[in-house]
């Protein structure tokens, strides 16, 4: 029996609790000892209620990065606003760090977009490995790529911020330690298992430019069944923030077109007002299972989260995307080329959003991309998933002992 230890350190939501959950549990099942760290202990209880696991608080950065620009061309600068961007104050994250591998004794240390969980365990001589989305598990063995590809950021800049932040970490390491030639190895460990597929890539890679492609990291089905409006019009499941400008003007477009729509908005859901109200549209009280939902819709409509982008897809359902930050860009721009979607970032608030709903529901190109989509992954199984990242990693640890 080894014992892992799960991290995660930066990044919101439930996405990363919600994976390191599932392999949690499949490693589990095999024998292995299991702890976690968590940037978010409160916020994620209630999901990890049933993970009868010790949970500690892993130690983040608080405080606040002055005199940086305003958007962060790769990941470099993402670690400016993480302590990266000094090697004195980032030596105290490395520091908590330790002491809690310390305390732990892992035999191998698995990251969920947890750099300095990476930086700490090289300083130690502890074997890592890293899980996650294509967005934080970035090509290995080369300079990071530019995440805003299409801004006229200088080459030497980013360069110069990746050079920045490989410096802080090798101060960090001792004179025994490998020193980290890239960026990327703070992402990746050891060994990096990429929870998404080629088609779903933030950088557009190739089946054959990473070595472990396994899918995304879908939680067991569960929420609301979903209630349609009554009538004729085409079901439409959304998922929408109040923080997206454009969500009314959505909601609207709908109603206007003619649609049925399923719509989780979480403030509805925590009882503020609709903003668009009418019977055609059904606000759920709670989270909507997803798979009972997306095997009726005609469309789904969402920001982009890897989670939810999957599932429709693996349902044969086209997207509506409103990305809201980058990382959303980058994936809604990979399902658009492949004609499964619409990347609708680009669309004012005022824009033509009927017309956009109406594209992809008579257009059979969508439909058909993301049928075909589905017919490439048939059979895909999360649980199986979990099971072949927990057997990569004891493979891992194996080879380690061997060396």
């Amino acid at each position: 029996m080894a014992h892992l230890h799960l991290c995660w350190e930066l990044g919101g939501g439930l996405g990363h609790a919600g994976r390191l959950k599932m392999l949690a549990q499949a490693l589990l099942a095999r024998g292995h000892r299991v702890t976690l760290s968590l940037r978010d202990l409160a916020h994620t209880r209630a999901l990890l209620a049933d993970l009868d696991v010790p949970k500690f608080q892993a130690p983040v950065w608080q405080q606040r990065s002055s005199g940086l620009p305003p958007t962060q061309g790769n990941l470099a600068e993402i670690l400016f606003l993480f302590g990266y961007l000094d090697a004195v104050p980032l030596r105290g994250m490395v520091d908590g760090w330790r002491a809690l591998f310390g305390q732990l004794r892992p035999d191998l240390v698995v990251a969920d977009f947890a750099p300095t969980a990476i930086l700490a365990a090289r300083s130690l001589g502890l074997r890592s490995a890293s899980v996650g989305s294509g967005f934080y598990s970035p090509p290995p063995g080369k300079s990071l790529p530019p995440l805003r590809d299409w801004e006229p950021i200088p080459a030497q800049r980013l360069s110069s911020s990746e050079a920045r932040v490989v410096g802080n970490a090798n101060l960090l390491l001792p004179s025994t330690a490998v020193p980290f030639e890239h960026g990327a190895e703070l992402f990746l460990g050891d060994v990096a298992v990429l929870c998404t597929w080629p088609e779903l890539d933030h950088y557009g890679r190739a089946e054959h430019e990473a070595a472990h492609w396994v899918g995304p990291s879908l939680l067991s089905p569960g929420g609301l069944a979903p209630h349609w409006p009554p009538g004729e019009g085409r079901k439409v499941f959304a998922y929408l923030k109040a923080g997206h400008a454009s969500h009314r003007a959505v909601l609207q477009a709908l109603v206007d077109e003619g649609c049925r729509a399923v719509v989780y908005l979480p403030d509805v859901a925590g009882g503020a007002a609709p903003p668009v109200i009418s019977p055609q549209l059904h606000y759920a009280d709670a989270p909507v299972d997803l798979t009972l939902a997306l095997a009726e819709a005609d469309l789904c409509i969402s920001h982009g989260g890897v989670a939810t982008l999957a599932q429709a897809l693996l349902a044969g359902v086209p997207l509506l995307m409103l990305p809201m930050q980058n990382e959303q860009f980058l994936i809604a721009r990979q399902v658009a080329r492949s004609g499964a979607g619409y990347n609708a970032a680009l669309l004012q608030p005022d824009g033509d959003w009927r017309g956009a709903v109406r594209r992809i529901l008579e257009q059979d190109s969508y439909r058909l991309a993301a049928r075909a989509f589905a017919a490439r992954r048939r059979g895909f199984d999360p649980k199986r998933m979990n099971d072949e990242i927990a057997a990569l990693l004891e493979r891992q640890m194996a080879s380690t002992q061997q060396s």
